[in-house]
């Protein structure tokens, strides 16, 4: 039988408890389907970075492109392409021929010959040959430096020959060129190496600034050439270009230098060079001296000191003592050859610099005064423009004659 199942009321006040009530059905929902899950997409592997490029330093174009608006019609192209075309290789100018002594020597007195041209023409325009145009010819050779004594004989074979006639500047000048020539022939002698010193001494003195060094280097290049063996010792020691200077041209020559440094004692370092010279039996050793002014007496005695140490080693020696004259110095050149002479026993000159001065004269002056020998003369810095004294070149480039002729 079945059991009768309690009304509400006493379900709601019975004794028994009310029994728990069943959930309310509801509709069923539609379960719903997970979305289908597409598979995990794997972690990008690491992309390595690209090591660093290291562009080149930006040069500057050898054509740099022209300024202008970025057009591109054919004309801007075809200028833009023309900067990069490698431009035709230069055709080497032919090697102009070098001019012979002559040339080279006229060309450095031209301004010692046209000085003394143009004032001679000036003397001798449309006018014969009177007492006072000698007289005005020799105040013009006087102050072109060429000394009272030549000019005398200047004007005293112009007055035997042709006075009182007609005279022309190229007469005046064939007489001048032939009593320069007179002069200078006597004194016009090389420099002779004595083969049988050994070293042949050769001691470079002069002023400040007369071209001593330089002339040294010239020397040594020349009796290179010559197949001699050549020491330099740079006994200027006061000045530290000087020793520089010195073994630059020992470096060009392949003379072995001997140096000391800047302020150590002049005569010491000649005693070390001649000495060091005979142990190696050079042929010829040139020592540079600091230049001095000749009248400072404390400076021409340190001269002679040099000198004196010289003879301990060769007794004989120096063998040459030439002095160096710059020809710009003009009338105190005749004041350094007397006081050289007189304190240093000078045996030949060297005068340089005679491209630079209209006072080229002042060589024949002092040829006529003191009757040195002449040995080089120099007219420009090349090595080719130290060339040995020659009477006849020097007459006729003086006198203006040209070098064509």
């Amino acid at each position: 039988m079945t059991e009768k199942k309690p009304g509400f009321f006493q379900r709601l006040f019975g004794t028994q408890p009310a029994p728990t009530p069943a959930p309310p059905k509801t509709r069923p929902e539609t379960p719903v389907e997970p979305a289908p899950q597409s598979p995990p997409t794997p972690a990008p592997e690491p992309v390595p970075e690209p090591a660093p490029v290291t562009l080149p330093e930006p040069k500057p174009a050898d054509h740099p492109m022209p300024p202008g608006p970025p057009e591109t019609t054919p004309d801007y192209i075809e200028a833009i392409e023309d900067q990069f075309v490698a431009p035709p290789p230069a055709v080497p100018e032919p090697a102009q021929p070098r001019q012979g002594w002559f040339a080279r020597l006229a060309s450095g007195l031209k301004r010692s010959s046209d000085n003394l041209s143009t004032s001679i023409t000036s003397v001798f325009t449309k006018r014969k040959l009177d007492a006072a145009t000698l007289d005005e010819l020799e105040d013009v050779l006087i102050q072109a430096d060429l000394g009272i004594d030549t000019a005398m004989a200047i004007t005293e074979t112009l007055r035997r020959d042709r006075f009182d006639k007609d005279v022309s500047g190229e007469d005046v000048r064939n007489v001048l060129a032939t009593e320069v020539e007179k002069v200078l022939g006597p004194v016009a002698r090389p420099l002779v190496i004595d083969t049988t010193k050994k070293p042949f001494i050769i001691l470079m003195i002069g002023v400040n600034g007369s071209g001593k060094t330089t002339t040294i280097g010239k020397l040594a290049q020349k009796f290179a050439r010559e197949g001699r063996s050549v020491m330099l010792a740079a006994g200027d020691t006061f000045r530290a270009a000087a020793i520089e200077q010195l073994q630059v041209w020992g470096q060009r020559t392949g003379a072995p230098v001997i140096a000391r440094p800047a302020g150590a004692d002049a005569s010491g370092l000649a005693f070390d060079a001649v000495t060091q010279a005979k142990a190696e039996g050079r042929d010829v050793l040139i020592i540079d001296t600091a230049g001095r002014l000749q009248n400072r007496d404390e400076l021409m005695n340190e001269l002679e000191k040099v000198i004196r140490v010289i003879k301990k080693v060769d007794p004989e020696a120096p063998h040459a003592t030439l002095l160096t004259l710059d020809a710009t110095t003009g009338q105190n050149a005749m004041k350094q050859v007397e006081i050289f002479g007189k304190r240093a026993g000078v045996t030949g000159l060297v005068m340089t610099k005679l491209d630079g001065t209209a006072r080229g004269g002042i060589l024949v002056a002092i040829a006529k005064t003191f009757g040195l020998p002449v040995h080089f003369i120099g007219v420009g810095e090349g090595v080719e423009d130290l060339e040995p004294f020659e009477a006849s070149d020097f007459a006729r480039a003086i006198a203006g004659f040209d070098p064509s002729r």
